[in-house]
C-alpha cells in the first residue's frame, strides 16, 4: 500500500475507465436492471502480495486491513503512503479472518467458519469482546448505527453493535432476482457497495429497497493485476475516506491498491 504514483497511472486512467455495459445490462434492460458505473484510476499504491485481503477500511485518514487464510490472518494498521505496517495483530491459526469495519472507535473483525466476531480498541488493537453469530462471516460495514454483515449468500444481516443481536435480515436482488456471493462491504453516502465473490463486480445496493442499482465492472483492473502477479486472486477490498471522499479498492494478494473515481 505504499504510494507509487506511477507516471503511467494517469495515462492509464482513461484506458482503465470502464464504459463496457455488456456485462451489466441486456439489450433490452428493465427498470430494475442496475446501471453500469464507470471509473477512472486516480492514484496507484503498493499492496502487499502476501495479504489475502478480506476487509479494507479508511478511518480518520488511517488505513486498516483485515487478512485471511488459516495461520496468516491478521488485523493491520498500515500507512497508505509508505506502505509500512504500523500495527499488527495476528489471529490464532485456528481462525480465518474476514471483513472488518470501525464504528465509534471500535474495530470489528469477522471470522469465516468459526462464527465469531472480535471487537478491538482502535488505539492499541486490543481485543475486548467476542460475539457469536449464526452464519459464516464474509463482509462487514456499518451505517453509523448498525453493523451490516454478509455471509456469501444474497442476504445482508443488520446487528446491534453493542450486543450483536440480529435486528433484521435483508434479501438483495438484481433485476428482480436474488443476488449471490455478496462479500466485502463498504457504506458510501447512503449506499452499500459489495464485492461479488468470484466475479469482477462491485455492486451498489440501495439499503432501503435491497435492490442493486449500480454495477462496477473491474475486469480491466483485474486483468492488469493478473498480468503483474498471476497468482493474484479475486477483487476484494473497498475503503471510503468520508473526509476526503476518496474511494480505494484492492484484491486478495494484489500488488496494487487503487484510488478510483466513479462516474456520475
Amino acid at each position: 500500500m505504499k504510494k507509487i504514483l506511477y507516471a503511467a497511472a494517469f495515462s492509464l486512467a482513461a484506458a482503465c475507465t470502464n464504459t463496457d455495459d455488456n456485462n451489466s445490462s441486456s439489450a433490452n434492460p428493465s427498470r430494475d436492471d442496475p446501471k453500469p458505473i464507470g471509473y477512472a484510476i486516480l492514484n496507484t499504491y503498493r499492496h502487499d502480495t502476501s495479504s489475502f485481503t478480506q476487509g479494507l477500511v479508511i478511518y480518520k485518514s488511517t488505513l486498516y486491513e483485515g487478512t485471511g487464510e488459516y495461520g496468516h490472518s491478521n488485523l493491520l494498521q498500515v500507512d497508505l503512503n509508505s506502505g509500512k505496517i504500523q500495527k499488527k495483530l495476528a489471529l490464532d491459526e485456528k481462525y480465518f479472518g474476514e471483513g472488518i469495519t470501525i464504528l465509534r472507535d471500535t474495530i470489528y473483525q469477522l471470522t469465516w467458519k468459526e462464527k465469531l466476531v472480535f471487537a478491538y480498541t482502535l488505539k492499541d488493537l486490543k481485543k475486548v469482546k467476542e460475539f457469536n453469530i449464526d452464519t459464516e462471516g464474509w463482509g462487514i460495514t456499518n451505517n453509523g448505527q448498525e453493523l451490516i454483515v454478509s455471509d456469501g449468500t444474497s442476504n445482508l444481516y443488520y446487528y446491534n453493535p453493542s450486543t450483536f443481536r440480529l435486528m433484521r435480515t435483508q434479501s438483495i436482488t438484481e433485476g428482480g432476482s436474488l443476488s449471490y456471493n455478496l462479500n466485502e462491504l463498504e457504506y458510501i453516502d447512503g449506499y452499500i457497495y459489495a464485492n461479488q465473490w468470484q466475479a469482477p463486480y462491485i455492486l451498489k445496493i440501495d439499503p432501503g429497497s435491497g435492490n442493486i442499482v449500480g454495477k462496477i465492472d473491474l475486469t480491466n483492473i483485474w486483468n492488469r493485476v493478473k498480468a503483474k502477479v498471476p497468482v493474484a486472486d479475486v477483487p476484494n477490498g473497498i475503503a471510503y475516506d468520508s473526509t476526503t471522499k476518496k474511494i480505494f479498492i484492492t484484491g486478495k494478494k494484489w500488488p496494487e491498491l487503487y484510488e478510483i473515481e466513479l462516474s456520475k
